[in-house]
């Protein structure tokens, strides 16, 4: 199974109205909304999380939907994940696996 996050852009809310802002992602400096999938090993679509504010990083958003309880009850299930998800890796190291990027390295 893998784990990814993906940043989709939106339109830019009108102005003057509240919480034009929540949608701004650092990554991006765009109007972005957010998904976490989760594929099995041939690449099929198994869940696709909530839609949550592009700013909000990928490891909060698996913790608000419930994931990492979810892994908790369920240790057999390995999954793989990126870099932003490389705190589950820490916090659960016989389940999840991860890449470390190092800037420099390809």
């Amino acid at each position: 199974m893998s784990c990814d996050g993906a940043e989709t852009q939106v339109r830019r809310p009108q102005a003057d109205r509240p919480g034009r802002r929540a949608l701004v992602s650092g990554k991006r400096k765009q109007n972005t909304i957010k998904t976490t999938t989760f594929r099995d090993g041939q690449g099929r679509l198994l869940l696709s999380g909530l839609v949550r504010p592009g700013p909000m990083h990928d490891q909060t958003a698996v913790r608000t939907e419930g994931i990492t309880e979810q892994s908790r009850t369920r240790p057999g299930v390995k999954a793989k994940v990126d870099s932003g998800y490389l705190g589950l890796a820490k916090e659960f190291p016989s389940a999840v696996t991860g890449k470390v990027h190092r800037v420099g390295s390809c």
